[in-house]
């Protein structure tokens, strides 16, 4: 049928699914089926989108794409190294800007608001959330999340899995490192290394990540 409406798949039934959802369904998408591995979701529905049944669904339900709305970063990557094959979506929100040099790796969102400066590299399964900023010569890497308001100047690098919390911002040049949390607020003046937890203005390493932490 002409002019049918590409559908998708949203791995993942929390806060982030909703703005996933809303994202997808703004770009034009039908969104089939929510998943998620919590019991007691399934069978209620999220912006008219009804929850299914666990995420390893994922390959019995046609569809053509699949978006990972799962906030935990480790947990983002696991299930996309287990669900090899898969056709991952990326999804770029139309009240965002992207250069059209910018690359952007599958299964990766930038929400409503987002800017994303000439030759930045975002990798695959990554979260540029709302209102964040990212200047020219970037790159995020795989499963790096960049909550709302977080402010990248030039030449930023943001390592595997990291996590800059609510309005972090990141001066010209500096690496933050594999897996790091830096906390909401944070300035970041000086290289963070990999696996710690940083916080303050300006921001420095207070603690290594946990165990726990590490598998998030």
């Amino acid at each position: 049928m002409k002019n049918r409406m590409p559908e998708a798949i949203v791995a993942g039934a929390g806060g982030h699914g909703k703005v996933v959802v809303s994202l997808l369904q703004e770009l034009g998408y039908r969104v089939i089926a929510l998943l998620d591995d919590d019991r007691s979701k399934w069978g209620s529905c999220i912006l008219s989108v009804p929850v299914e049944g666990p995420v390893k669904k994922l390959r019995e339900i046609a569809c053509s794409g699949a978006i990972l709305a799962v906030g935990s970063n480790r947990t983002r990557l696991d299930l996309a190294e287990k669900f090899q094959g898969m056709t991952w979506l990326s999804a770029v929100h139309p009240y965002s800007w992207v250069h059209p040099s910018v690359k952007i790796g599958e299964g990766s969102v930038i929400f409503a608001g987002g800017i994303i400066q000439p030759d930045t590299v975002i990798g695959r399964h990554c979260i540029i959330n709302t209102g964040v900023t990212v200047d020219h010569d970037c790159r995020i890497e795989d499963g790096a999340h960049l909550a709302p308001g977080c402010h990248l100047a030039g030449n930023v690098f943001v390592g595997k899995g990291a996590f800059l919390g609510v309005g972090v911002s990141v001066i010209p040049g500096c690496c933050i490192g594999k897996g790091t949390i830096v906390g909401a607020g944070a300035s970041v003046v000086s290289d963070l290394p990999e696996g710690v937890v940083a916080v303050g203005v300006p921001a420095r390493p207070v603690r290594p990540l946990s165990g726990e932490e590490k598998h998030e």
